[in-house]
């Protein structure tokens, strides 16, 4: 019997991360795309490996990939999205903190998704009703938390809102300070930290629409019951977008309150 979708993104994740593993340590060459990216001989070869999988299981289905791209129609019902190793310049440096990415979008919409960390061989993974995590074997729900007061942001460029968000003046607001405590884990990975309560938000002006990075992220979030919004607190794929995932609601006002600072200032 062939695997259901779900348990389909789980494997085709592990094929992955086991991948990124295996070259952890190793002399790392980059190969140059554009600007500061570049991929590595681990994204490549993580890459083929969870395509292999996937087209094994499911030939018919489109698959989109950060590094050979679309194959397949982009108008297809069922369409994978492949992240293989999204904190590749972490990676790269020898940093532990990255996130091996594969999710489902079945006639626009996310339906299952899984998000490997290699490292800690965790599973974080979702079927569209409720949200996980698997160590050996065991799957424990994930209950989103703002105990912690952590809150992730992403401070890569592009910028494209910048006249009216800078993440970096986010960090710099005097209500900011007062309530939250930055981390820049540079990953994906921070999105199902979100989603398991080890971080109480994630801001990001990143573009999410139709991205591989973040396109598994954001379904454990949603199916986790945080909060996922743009950064002006409408639905993330309307108004200014990008992105504000907060494990409660009372979080995700406080943050696009100070986000809101920021526009009436400028």
């Amino acid at each position: 019997m062939s695997l259901v979708d779900a348990d389909l993104a789980i494997q085709a994740a592990r094929a992955g991360a086991a991948v990124v593993r295996s070259h952890y340590g190793t002399p790392v060459a980059r190969i140059a795309k554009s600007g500061w990216d570049f991929a590595t001989a681990a994204d490549i070869e993580a890459e083929a490996a969870i395509l292999a999988v996937l087209r094994a299981a499911r030939p018919e289905d489109a698959l989109l990939a950060e590094e050979s791209g679309l194959s397949g129609s982009a108008g297809d019902r069922r369409v994978w999205l492949v992240d293989p190793l999204c904190g590749t310049l972490n990676f790269a440096v020898h940093t532990m903190l990255v996130s091996v990415n594969v999710a489902l979008r079945v006639d626009g919409k996310v339906v299952v998704a899984a998000a490997a960390d290699p490292f800690a061989q965790e599973v974080f993974w979702t079927d569209g009703t409720g949200a996980w995590v698997r160590r050996a074997g065991t799957d424990q729900r994930l209950t989103p938390s703002a105990e912690s007061a952590l809150v992730d942001v992403n401070l890569d460029p592009p910028y494209p809102n910048e006249r009216v968000f800078r993440a970096a003046r986010l960090l710099a607001q005097q209500g900011f300070a007062e309530r939250f405590r930055p981390r820049v884990v540079s990953t994906s990975l921070a999105l199902a930290w979100v989603a398991a309560g080890r971080r109480a938000a994630y801001v990001t002006d990143g573009q999410p629409r139709d991205s591989v990075h973040f396109a598994a992220g954001i379904a454990l979030c949603a199916a986790a019951g945080c909060v996922v919004t743009g950064i002006d607190g409408q639905p993330w794929g309307s108004g200014l977008g990008r992105l504000v995932a907060a494990a409660d609601a009372g979080t995700h006002a406080e943050l696009v309150a100070l986000i809101a600072q920021q526009r009436e200032s400028a």
